[in-house]
């Protein structure tokens, strides 16, 4: 069976430097709302500082979802992932909401 090639319909922000990298989405009030994180490189997360509820998709260097975790909570941890390259942070939900299975490719 060949992966399904996915499309995410929202706005996604890259956090590529040392600085977005670190920031992340801590310190945000409001949930995300049709928007998302792209965190490269990255291989796991903290929700240290956050205020909300997100869903994380791991992503290898080739656009395959290695890893997705639905509705992480703040103050929650993720470990390293095996393969994972980096990570989009979307909203809580969306991981239900777009079908979003590991084995699938991201086309971003």
């Amino acid at each position: 069976m060949q992966p399904l090639i996915k499309t995410i319909p929202f706005s996604i922000k890259l956090a590529d430097s040392f600085f977005t990298r670190l920031k992340g989405l801590m310190f945000k009030k409001e949930q995300l709302v049709e928007e998302g994180l792209w965190i490269i490189p990255c291989n796991s997360i903290h929700m240290c500082f956050m205020h909300f509820e997100i869903d994380a998709v791991f992503l290898s260097n080739k656009g395959e979802i290695v890893k997705v975790v639905e509705r992480l909570k703040p103050w929650r941890f993720v470990k390293p992932i095996k393969d994972a390259y980096s990570v989009i942070e979307l909203p809580a939900g969306s991981i239900s909401q777009l079908g979003l299975k590991q084995g699938d490719i991201l086309s971003l």
